[in-house]
């Protein structure tokens, strides 16, 4: 478990914002009461206790960001936070929730708002309607939602950094290679992953933490499916333009093995499917060689093939 970021030495007081992950009463030895909880931040979590607990103090539950004034003591050779003074953060607060829960670097109005206007520049309109209207209905949850439980971009607000890393990427591609349709490959990598926005459990800080009974059921490419063909019977989209958004949702995972039932049978296709890869493993690799010394392995990553990374220091060289 790693160490809370707010937490000085042991014998020191702390005093921060964090979140709660657990909280319990409970009843010591004497019958008296006591609330046991587990707090946590960006850099880690502590076991906590408020001693003589009362309700005046105030209840406590999980993912509520508080501000806590405690001492750091040593319980069975693990640190515990003896709380003395806890209360509810507010809005005057205004707490960096980079600090809190492991953020998306990007800002996610600035991110929502670039991809709109993406789909400003459409020529094709079913498409600018189609994808608009999805991300209208979607707008309040792509600002915080993470793009996984674990693994890759699975932060608050990662769906979107995912979402913007394709798209401006497959424009590149497409201003390389002029047979290419940009518009069509901005739309897909817009929705390609929209289903999990339905998919993944995700609390309000933009953590999942399981899968929803029809993520489990259906899982998010086909939820992605049915809300683009929804979507174009309601705003009379032509079936041609549906079926091609369909086909790049169904095929973006590349392989059977990886969830996708169909391989990319148009170029465009094939371009969101191995972005999306490129992107997901780019963001795995980063996330093992932070913190590894030049010249250095990183820790097997079996979402890499079980491959050792190594770090050759050469950041921004050009």
């Amino acid at each position: 478990m790693s160490r809370m970021s707010i937490l000085n030495a042991p014998g020191q007081q702390t005093e921060g914002f964090c979140m709660v992950k657990s909280a319990a009463l409970r009843t010591d030895s004497k019958g008296g009461s006591y609330m046991d909880l587990v707090l946590a931040d960006a850099g880690g979590e502590c076991v906590a206790k408020i001693w003589n607990y009362g309700p005046s103090m105030g209840m406590f539950e999980p993912e509520d960001i508080v501000k806590v004034r405690g001492t750091v003591t040593i319980w069975k050779d693990s640190e515990q936070l003896k709380i003395e003074r806890i209360r509810q953060a507010t809005e005057a607060d205004q707490v960096d929730m980079s600090r809190i829960v492991p953020c998306s670097p990007q800002d996610p109005t600035a991110a929502y708002e670039l991809l709109w206007r993406e789909t400003e520049n459409f020529k094709d309109q079913d498409l600018k309607r189609l994808v608009q209207y999805l991300m209208r209905e979607h707008k309040e949850q792509m600002l915080y939602y993470p793009a996984a439980v674990k693994l890759h971009h699975a932060t608050r607000g990662g769906f979107l950094e995912h979402t913007l890393n394709i798209v401006s990427l497959g424009k590149a591609v497409a201003a390389r290679y002029e047979n290419l349709d940009g518009e069509l490959i901005v739309a897909g990598a817009i929705l390609h992953d929209m289903g999990k926005l339905t998919e993944l459990d995700t609390g309000r800080l933009g953590i999942a933490t399981a899968y929803t009974a029809e993520g489990q059921l259906l899982g998010h490419i086909n939820i992605g499916m049915a809300q683009v063909r929804a979507a174009a019977e309601l705003l009379q989209v032509p079936e041609e333009t549906a079926v091609l958004l369909e086909h790049m949702l169904l095929s973006h995972h590349g392989q059977p093995e990886f969830g996708s039932p169909k391989l990319p049978m148009f170029p465009e296709a094939e371009v969101l499917s191995t972005l999306d890869r490129l992107d997901a493993q780019l963001f795995e690799m980063f996330t093992a060689l932070d913190g590894v010394v030049k010249g250095g392995f990183s820790e097997r990553q079996w979402a890499l093939d079980n491959r050792q990374l190594y770090q050759h220091g050469r950041k921004g060289v050009q």
